[in-house]
């Protein structure tokens, strides 16, 4: 690469102190080999190599059996729908739309 060979001879031509030739070359070598030289802060780089764990959380929770079976019930639902017809029943249940507490404030 044309960066490598003029970086080289500017190392070969110009007179550097030995700490900024080991610098040169460190930025040299990370760019051949794709390394980041870090500055000390945490920049987050190792959270981005770490694999994607989606898949993982995806695979913790079952499916659920409503999706698989077409006749299937859900006991909660199914309990929750008979507390509510039974409210409604004795006048308890929600009230119809507009005409909830907030609507008689106004």
């Amino acid at each position: 690469p044309k960066g490598f060979e003029a970086a080289v001879e500017g190392l070969l031509f110009f007179k550097m102190s030995g700490s900024t030739v080991a610098k040169k070359l460190t930025e040299i070598t990370a760019r051949i080999f794709g390394q980041y030289i870090g500055d000390g802060f945490p920049s987050g780089r190792k959270l981005l190599r770490r694999g994607l764990i989606g898949d993982k959380v995806a695979d913790y929770y079952p499916t659920s059996i409503a999706s698989k079976d077409p006749m299937y019930e859900d006991p909660d639902i199914q309990y929750w729908k008979l507390k509510q017809e039974r409210m409604k029943r004795r006048g308890k249940g929600p009230p119809k739309k507009g005409q909830g507490k907030r609507s008689g404030k106004k």
